[in-house]
């Protein structure tokens, strides 16, 4: 069996730089390395209908704000597989299946599961479909027989929850379903990026976040608002480099090349945050370099979109033979599930024999 890399994003809106120092960077380097036999990324409508299930439409309008995105930060239609989770049925009979291997005490363990919940206000009122997010993700992964998910560090409980399903059905039924591994960025700051109000997490809900696609005034304009450190009041005074989101913005973004064309007078990050700390580096001359990090960083990204947006029914295209690609793939999987289960009735020719004979006798 070759390499195969599954991984996707919700449609809830445009993608952040959360997203793409989190796992969309990696996806990219991992196309271009050409590591992978099969690459798959969805666009995980079905998920995302979860807890918008009353406003269908943000998911609709967003489907192609995710895949002009995926397209502009580089991924490739001929050498990765893009689609929606919603045009692949089999996602949802396996889902069906799996819940039967799953207790809903350990449904309520999941780390991630309840921050979200928390995060959104259901507590009682959670959404069942919501609530059974790990297990239909855990269909989305086997489904492909994914043998790494890049994804961020939040996403860790999520894949321990597939990897038990695999083993339990393996143990049950025998071995049919691959066990995935996790593939984490390199980068600490990568693993979570905060947002730019120095919050932990980088969401669309809360406002603090810098979209790929965003216009160089509205970038400078959430950089220059960064939160930085709270005691670091005058230029002279010792700075924090501590849940400093500006230096933590630098240690995702920053390469060795941008000191040399926007600050030569550092030759590198660890002299910038060795001023900072002993004091005499203001916030806003650091400021002004994470912009023109990111200014760079982004700009590329941004051009590369608006071609693509002059042709919106290629990109419509584009996911139509992705999904029925995955489809094809997914079929494959459903299949295998449901022989080594034991309900493939109508193809088990020894249990119709074995069933005739039976009969016959009485």
């Amino acid at each position: 069996m070759g390499k195969i890399m599954l991984t996707g994003d919700r449609p809830t809106g445009k993608l952040h730089v959360g997203h793409y120092v989190g796992s969309l960077k990696r996806r990219v380097e991992l196309q271009n390395r050409n590591d992978f036999d099969e690459m798959y990324v969805m666009i995980a409508d079905a998920q995302a209908l979860t807890d918008n299930a009353d406003n269908p439409e943000k998911v609709r309008q967003n489907i192609i704000e995710v895949a002009l995105d995926y397209l502009a930060c580089g991924l490739e239609p001929e050498k990765c597989t893009m689609f929606i989770q919603s045009q692949i049925p089999e996602l949802c009979e396996l889902s069906f299946y799996y819940m039967n291997l799953v207790t809903v005490s350990r449904l309520q363990r999941n780390p991630t599961v309840k921050s979200e919940i928390q995060q959104r206000n259901f507590e009682a009122s959670i959404p069942v479909g919501f609530f059974t997010y790990p297990i239909s993700q855990a269909a989305d992964i086997t489904a492909f027989k994914a043998t790494t998910v890049p994804v961020g560090e939040d996403q860790l409980p999520m894949l321990e929850q597939t990897k038990e399903i695999v083993r339990k059905f393996n143990s049950v039924y025998g071995d049919t379903l691959v066990e995935p591994d996790i593939l984490l960025p390199d980068n600490q700051a990568c693993l979570r990026l905060p947002g730019t109000d120095g919050k932990a997490k980088m969401s669309k809900s809360l406002g603090n976040c810098i979209y790929l696609s965003e216009e160089p005034e509205e970038i400078q304009k959430k950089v220059f608002s960064m939160f930085t450190d709270p005691t670091h009041i005058r230029v002279e005074d010792p700075g924090k480099l501590e849940g400093n989101t500006v230096f933590t913005y630098l240690d995702a973004f920053c390469r060795q090349e941008y000191f040399e064309e926007f600050l030569p007078e550092y030759a590198n990050l660890d002299e910038l945050k060795a001023h900072y700390k002993r004091g005499g580096l203001g916030d806003m001359k650091v400021k002004r370099f994470l912009n023109k990090v990111l200014q760079a960083e982004l700009e590329p990204i941004r051009n590369r979109r608006k071609e693509y947006q002059k042709d919106i029914p290629y990109v419509y295209e584009m996911l139509k033979k992705g999904s029925e690609k995955a489809e094809e793939t997914a079929a494959r999987t459903l299949h295998d599930v449901k022989e080594a289960m034991k309900i493939n009735y109508f193809d088990d020719r020894e249990l119709i024999e074995a069933q005739a004979k039976k009969f016959a006798e009485v």
